[in-house]
């Protein structure tokens, strides 16, 4: 056998294929990283040939706890710091009611801090900035987007003023009683990314399954209303404005589609790839420890197998690439047909 690659025999019915596996950095230590990476593939992608759905929902709500924890912690240590560097603008309470709810309590405020205007500066940098890293990271690696940026952008925006109101005034309440039974300042640090990162985490959740749609779903919903439309007999007009819609939509599904199967195939097969020469290793082991010629059947047979299961994924993965390939000249040529 090749270490590298092997060809699938002339005589199978089955595609050219080629089993191929990146070889290992020469550093030692990334290549021990390296095999645990590819070790997790495999477990992962055998996973989600399993059960597609669960692992689909399984990858975005694991993604989207890491980056939104990840932009909360990045929000409390700049609030442990930068604060100082802004006590030069006052300390004195600031903002929008700045009103006390009892007799000697700390003011309420929603826009602003009673802490002063350097510490609410302070924050809002923290908030703005974690929230320019959350989003870029949710779009391209948690949803995988290809939708407008800048749309999305714009109602990410929209929606973090929304829920900085909010949770602005939640803090705002938390924090007159905060101030009134004397907890330090980094203690109330700590409640208040914990109220904007844990709250506006939850509200983003449902933020994001708007920005970032699914879009089988959408071309989905799409045909349904261009069928009921036709049934209850609408003018040709809309008719034809909902079939235009539909078409779109179902045109940019499929593109969606292919991309995500081709990227999902790439890396199956090389997991598979990378579980075949594993046990190719194995049996070279085996040999040079003197095992039994029964346990060194056993080891072939599973280096066969393992062989079979990646040559497998390779057909699957040239397959995906052709099958992508043809989704995106279709669509071409169909919009430009349209456009002519």
């Amino acid at each position: 056998m090749n270490e590298e690659a092997m060809n699938v025999p002339q005589e199978s019915a089955a595609p050219q294929a080629e089993v191929r596996v990146k070889p290992l950095s020469d550093n030692p230590v990334l290549a021990f990283f390296q095999k645990i990476w590819r070790w997790w593939l495999g477990v992962w992608y055998g996973f989600a040939d399993k059960h597609p759905k669960g692992s689909s929902i399984l990858y975005k709500v694991f993604f989207f706890v890491v980056f939104s924890y990840g932009v909360t912690i990045w929000q409390y240590i700049v609030m442990t710091f930068l604060p100082l560097a802004m006590t030069g603008l006052g300390t004195e309470p600031w903002g929008w009611p700045n009103v006390p709810l009892f007799e000697g309590s700390e003011t309420f405020i929603i826009f602003g801090d009673s802490r002063g205007l350097g510490y609410w500066i302070a924050f809002e940098i923290a908030v703005f900035t974690a929230q320019c890293i959350n989003f870029p990271l949710q779009r391209n690696i948690t949803y995988k987007s290809k939708g407008n940026p800048w749309f999305q952008a714009m109602w990410y925006f929209i929606g973090w003023v929304g829920v900085s109101i909010l949770t602005g005034a939640l803090w705002g309440l938390c924090n007159v009683f905060i101030q009134a039974w004397g907890w330090p300042d980094a203690v109330a640090g700590l409640v208040q990314t914990f109220i904007t990162g844990g709250v506006s985490m939850i509200i983003f959740f449902f933020i994001f399954l708007v920005i970032f749609p699914d879009q089988q779903k959408m071309a989905a919903n799409a045909e349904k209303k261009l069928e009921a439309l036709k049934a209850r007999g609408a003018s040709a007009e809309e008719i034809a404005a909902a079939e235009e819609k539909a078409v779109v939509l179902r045109e940019k599904a499929n593109l969606d589609a292919a991309r995500k199967e081709e990227i999902t195939a790439r890396s199956t097969a090389n997991a598979k790839a990378v579980a075949w020469e594993a046990s190719k290793n194995m049996l070279e082991k085996m040999k040079a420890e003197g095992k039994s010629e029964e346990e060194l059947a056993a080891q072939e047979k599973i280096v066969d197998e393992k062989y079979r299961q990646a040559l497998e994924a390779a057909v699957k993965r040239d397959e995906s690439i052709a099958a992508n390939d043809a989704a995106i000249k279709e669509v071409e040529a169909a919009r430009a047909a349209r456009a002519a």
